[in-house]
């Protein structure tokens, strides 16, 4: 499937296996299939370099730098504002995160994921760049923690890989966020968050492939990549009953609007 425009992947992990082993070729298989650009997302700030050589490596790739909820634990400096600052001050470095609340697996415990989270928050306001949310099984908690930090001093983001429920979307919306959606749309059983879906203000939908997890149909269960993309594209553009090349050129201005630093690069 081609893309009719170029698109953004905002949230792949190129530096883990399946992915890292044949980069040249997945990259060359996203600008194929008209994915223009794509993020490279950091979950440990201790490998923040990983994702980082990537983005100096390919000139169509951004990175971030953060600390993934999982790690929240065991990494050292997971609520050390002036190393998440100093890993974020790459010119290709477009975000903070992945950072937010797993409840589901909770590896890490849920008070040492907020304040994480939080400090991840106050890194992402000072550098004034988005920070890229991770949310599951923690609707509440992180409605409650992003409109209290909003409070103390607004600050840009988006929740990566959207599978919560209406609630927090709205919530989340309502303080400026924007809501990214994966592979997750396209399987059969999604017709909750589809309908989720079609309730998003159009300035603020954003498309992802979380790769190399959550492969979108019809690729279900193999490794996901970021040409994929443009699978998730066409079925937010058929929640959103608009037109893909409609669509396309709408998350990609998102994309560039949310991650502005990725416009000092053209």
């Amino acid at each position: 499937m081609q893309a009719p425009l170029p698109i953004v992947d905002s949230h792949a992990h190129l530096d883990y296996p399946k992915i890292v082993d044949q980069l040249d070729e997945v990259i060359k298989r996203a600008s194929d299939a008209g994915v223009e650009k794509i993020i490279s997302i950091g979950v440990k700030l201790s490998k923040s370099s990983n994702v980082q050589s990537i983005a100096e490596k390919y000139k169509n790739v951004f990175f971030s730098a953060g600390i993934h909820p999982h790690e929240a634990s065991s990494e050292l400096d997971a609520c050390n504002l002036d190393a998440i600052i100093k890993a974020a001050t790459h010119p290709k470095c477009v975000a903070i995160g992945e950072a937010g609340l797993d409840y589901f697996y909770d590896h890490a415990p849920r008070e040492v994921q907020q304040d994480s989270f939080r400090v991840q928050i106050e890194a992402a306001r000072q550098l004034n760049v988005p920070i890229i949310v991770h949310s599951r099984d923690a609707d509440e908690d992180m409605a409650h923690i992003i409109e209290e930090e909003y409070q103390k001093a607004p600050f840009k983001g988006v929740l990566h890989c959207f599978s919560s429920g209406e609630a927090l979307a709205m919530r989340a919306i309502n303080i400026g966020f924007f809501i990214s959606f994966s592979g997750i749309l396209t399987f059969p059983k999604s017709t909750q968050l589809r309908e989720i879906a079609s309730k998003i203000p159009l300035d603020r939908v954003l498309v992802e492939t979380d790769a190399p997890f959550l492969a979108p149909t019809p690729f279900r269960g193999k490794t996901n990549e970021p040409a994929y993309t443009v699978y998730t594209l066409k079925i937010l553009s058929e929640a959103l009953s608009k037109p893909v090349d409609e669509m396309a050129k709408l998350t990609y201005e998102n994309t560039h609007r949310l991650f502005s630093k990725i416009g000092e690069f053209e």
